[in-house]
């Protein structure tokens, strides 16, 4: 970037689980080796730790909080808060890698503050009504308690954008949700997906496949409930999360949940399936790209990030109604035509989110910033 590396600080949520933005924050540390990562709290565990193994993670006081790593997500009031501790007085880049408060760290005038935003906080803006349904927050005390509470996060959070001096969206649909919310442009760089852990497989399987964490948005129940009317089509579920009895519960017979499962179990099931059901409107969606790296067609939402990652009628089919009627007509609609589906040009469709292609762009991105901060910050006069 210049003669002297400048001084990298990585702000990150939370580290709990192995999701996208771990993947994503893995990929940062590619490009920035040295850097020091500071986040409310880790307790990742050590399978998924990767390149973070012999990284001093600074954490905040909700660190040692009772059952913190349990109830991380009721604990969002006391993340603005924890996010103003970090010192980050001794970096000249931080880059937040923010879904939440991350993007609130507070830094100089002379510090370059780059965030890649995976969204506005989802559940206290635009989708706030869905996320009080879904918790079953409607009505009651308990009802104004977390109305009082988002409302408080949302005057927080209005404020934190001139705090971040360049925007990185992870995708298109995000950068109009930036700019609605926080009044900002920003540049569309895609996560990374781990393309070479994917190989090309055969699809001979009788059975549809979807892989997620078990959370209310991402639709599971939907799906289950859509092959309950498809008694002759098999469904595999694959994840782990709160929902995780329900859709047992509600599974039929042709339906087999089977929770979490290790790398290779999940691979084997995209390269076999007939197709990836995905009905989440989700802000960019790494689980379709998987499936499509390994030549698998994605019968998804046409709406978010899907719409980025899944070529309707080449790569996949779009169904656009979140219900199980809607579902039932793309399956229908795709038994008729997976045939003329080019497992190759699949796969090669996938290779536009490899890691290597985040690296290189997001490296690029950052040189760039960093040389127009220097050259700001530059004082009058001088060569």
């Amino acid at each position: 970037m210049t003669s002297a590396a400048p001084r990298v600080a990585i702000v990150h949520e939370w580290l709990v689980t192995y999701a996208g933005s771990e993947k994503v924050l893995e990929a940062m540390l590619r490009v920035f080796p040295q850097a020091d990562i500071f986040c409310a709290m880790d307790f990742l565990p050590e399978q998924f730790r990767g390149n973070l193994k012999d990284k001093r993670i600074r954490t905040s006081f909700i660190q040692k909080i009772p059952f913190a790593r349990h109830l991380h997500r009721h604990l969002l009031a006391l993340m603005p808060f924890a996010v103003e501790q970090y010192d980050l007085s001794g970096y000249d880049i931080v880059i937040s890698n923010s879904h939440a408060a991350a993007k609130g760290c507070l830094t100089s005038a002379g510090q370059l503050h780059i965030c890649y935003c995976y969204t506005p906080i989802r559940y206290a803006w635009d989708l706030q009504f869905q996320y009080l349904a879904e918790s079953g927050l409607l009505w009651g005390l308990r009802s104004i308690i977390a109305r009082w509470t988002l409302h408080k996060v949302r005057i927080w959070d209005a404020r934190t954008p001139f705090l971040v001096d360049a925007f990185i969206a992870c995708s298109h649909y995000i950068a109009c949700r930036i700019k609605k919310t926080y009044r900002r442009e920003s540049t569309v760089i895609h996560p990374n997906v781990d393309i070479d852990k994917f190989e090309l497989g055969e699809q001979d399987g009788d059975f549809y496949v979807t892989a997620s964490r078990l959370v209310p948005y991402k639709q599971i129940p939907l799906i289950i409930e859509a092959f309950r009317s498809m008694p002759s089509k098999k469904l595999i579920v694959i994840g782990t999360g709160p929902l995780l009895n329900k859709c047992i519960a509600f599974a039929p017979p042709n339906v087999k949940v089977l929770g979490y499962q290790p790398d290779h179990v999940l691979h084997a099931h995209l390269r076999r399936a007939r197709a990836f059901i995905f009905a989440a409107e989700e802000d960019f969606g790494i689980a379709p790209v998987e499936a499509q790296a390994c030549g698998t067609p994605v019968i998804a939402y046409g709406r978010g990030g899907a719409t980025e990652t899944v070529i309707d009628g080449e790569t996949g089919l779009f169904f656009y109604e979140q219900t199980s009627a809607a579902i039932v007509k793309a399956v229908d609609d795709f038994e008729r035509c997976r045939v003329n589906f080019d497992r190759n040009r699949i796969r090669r469709h996938s290779e536009r989110f490899s890691t290597e292609r985040f690296c290189s762009e997001f490296q690029e991105f950052v040189s760039q910033q960093w040389k127009a901060h220097c050259k700001s910050i530059q004082p009058r006069g001088s060569a």
